[in-house]
């Protein structure tokens, strides 16, 4: 079920090249954390960053809410001639990214199965913190059984997260105040790995740290992705062989709060710009083609 490779027949001719940028996007800051590991692992890659801000959170959206967002921002990456996307948002990959697959002849890759594959490396008692739309769906728990059958899994649903990481209050009283409660139930159970089935929640690191006993390990879904990444990049021989250009950021709302936030996490203040995206029907099949 979660299981995809891209053919090189599956492609249209002609129509991607090593130079194109990657398309990466999130609702807003969590995909940084992705970014950071393209940055790390391919740093001669150019990339499109979208963050969805003016819709975040995803994590309480419906799943048909969540499908077209999804078709909206695809439809704009294509546009951008992307070579790839990579879906930096666990909700959207949890929901949306098998239907879009079939609706979009372009590569798009999703956190789900490289961060469950990841886990099961780790241990056998994986606990999941997720946003509720994600934990619903539970698609990490039958992808980690895919990997492992003899694995246990338990998913906690943890809604507040994401607003307060936008906000930058990690550090916050309240914040460590909330973590724990969503975190007691998964100590209580002795998980021995936890997965960040958010890429918001690694910004949290230094929190969750603290109040986890120092034997659990934590998987971060974004390092297994990009290394999925470059791996369908080489097998459809588009990595880039040139130098990188400098990555555009774009956002459905404010840009300069995005700025903002977003230094802390790149160590560079980005530059993005405000779009609106397109408005497209089901499926936006002619747009991609």
């Amino acid at each position: 079920m979660f299981e995809h490779r891209y053919e090189l027949n599956h492609l249209p001719t002609g129509s991607f090249h090593s130079a194109s940028p990657i398309g990466l996007f999130d609702s807003g800051l969590g995909g940084l954390t992705v970014l950071r590991e393209l940055y790390r692992q391919v740093p001669q890659e150019s990339v499109i960053y979208f963050g969805d801000t003016a819709r975040l959170p995803y994590g309480t959206k419906s799943p048909e809410e969540i499908l077209q967002f999804v078709r909206e921002i695809l439809t704009w990456m294509v546009g951008q001639g992307v070579k790839m996307v990579v879906m930096a948002c666990n909700t959207s990959s949890a929901l949306a990214l098998e239907t879009v697959r079939s609706e979009f002849n372009i590569p798009i890759l999703g956190l789900i199965l490289p961060g469950a594959r990841a886990a099961v490396q780790h241990g056998k008692r994986v606990g999941v913190i997720a946003t509720p739309a994600t934990v619903k769906s539970d698609a990490y728990r039958h992808a980690i059984l895919e990997v492992n059958s003899e694995a246990q899994v338990w998913q906690v649903g943890c809604p507040e997260f994401v607003p307060l990481i936008e906000s930058n209050r990690i550090e916050d009283p309240y914040t460590v105040a909330i973590a724990q409660n969503y975190l007691q139930t998964l100590i209580d159970e002795k998980i021995d790995t936890l997965v960040y089935g958010c890429t918001h929640y690694p910004h949290l690191a230094p929190v969750l740290r603290r109040i986890l006993p120092p034997s659990v390990q934590l998987v971060d879904p974004a390092v297994h992705v990009v290394a999925a990444a470059v791996q369908e990049l080489d097998l459809l021989g588009l990595r880039n062989t040139r130098s990188a250009q400098p990555t555009r950021f774009y956002v459905s709302g404010c840009p300069e709060t995005f700025n903002k936030h977003a230094t802390q996490w790149l160590g560079y203040t980005p530059i993005a710009e405000q779009i609106e995206l397109p408005k497209v029907g089901m499926p936006a099949l002619e747009a991609v083609e």
